[in-house]
């Protein structure tokens, strides 16, 4: 099936529930592939233009959840949400990026999604559209299932808000050039609430966030002045950040493996507040 707009789409999935959509269909393929799916139908949405721009509404950036991986790392976009071009430009190999979207990544949900940290950060939402109309909801809230697609259901818009403020999108991947990530980490200033919003990504199923930690950075910045920290204070913060979100190793687990990702997420928090405070 290749609908040519999202009301075609919608009338598809309502036609044959069993159907599963399919953009880029990098992470679907290599399921497929694996042998871990086997679906009734493919929806092709490459015809669907109205996926594959962004638009301003409201202070926010509405974009489209077809929107590829190498469209987002493009240096007009990156002037938009840097945090999120720099995730975007991370992804895999070329070829990865070419096809891959920005919808893909948050409905597959794997843990290592790029992108997952900068919207968990960003508090982005997404638009949901099914037989019964849209719907908004926290990206955060799709992602740990507290609210999840329904049957027929699409992932059409992705609604970030445009802050003008630094933000920072950081990962390890565990050796040179593209590579899954072992961790990443994904930092917002946001200056008209004098708050610091932080996600952790790739060391649990969801991105996390250090609510205590980013609470405690942000009464430490010097708001009204050149927006400094101590040396101290960032290195404080990363540990801070990475005891809360790399859990101590239980009886079962490898104590070294636990303690160098901690590490490796301290520095990075650590590193992504500084560039932030720049």
């Amino acid at each position: 099936m290749l609908p040519a707009s999202l009301d075609e789409a919608v009338r598809a999935m309502a036609e044959s529930p069993g159907a599963v959509p399919v953009a880029g269909g990098t992470d679907l393929m290599g399921a497929v592939n694996a042998g871990l799916l086997r679906p009734m139908a493919l929806l092709g949405l490459g015809r669907v233009t109205e996926l594959r721009g962004w638009q301003y509404q409201d202070g926010a950036a509405l974009l489209g959840a077809g929107l590829t991986h190498a469209r987002m790392a493009r240096p007009d976009f990156a002037a938009l949400i840097p945090a999120l071009a720099e995730a975007a430009a991370t992804v895999g190999p070329p070829q990865v990026r070419n096809v891959g979207t920005l919808g893909g990544n948050i409905v597959s949900a794997h843990p290592a999604g790029d992108t997952l940290p900068v919207l968990a950060a960003l508090e982005a939402t997404v638009t949901l559209v099914g037989p019964e109309g849209a719907r908004e909801v926290a990206v955060s809230h799709l992602l740990t299932g507290l609210d999840p697609l329904h049957p027929g259901e699409l992932l059409a818009f992705v609604r970030v808000p445009l802050l003008h403020a630094p933000q920072v999108f950081l990962k390890s991947g565990g050796r040179t050039g593209p590579a899954r990530a072992v961790a990443s980490v994904s930092l917002v200033l946001d200056p008209a609430r004098r708050a610091v919003r932080c996600a952790v990504g790739a060391v649990a199923p969801v991105p996390l966030r250090p609510l205590e930690a980013e609470q405690w950075v942000a009464g430490c910045i010097d708001w009204d002045g050149e927006r400094t920290v101590d040396p101290d204070v960032a290195q404080a913060f990363g540990e801070y950040v990475a005891s809360a979100c790399v859990p101590d190793a239980g009886a079962d687990s490898p104590v070294p493996t636990t303690a160098r990702l901690r590490r490796t997420v301290s520095v990075l928090a650590r590193r992504a507040l500084g560039r932030a405070l720049k």
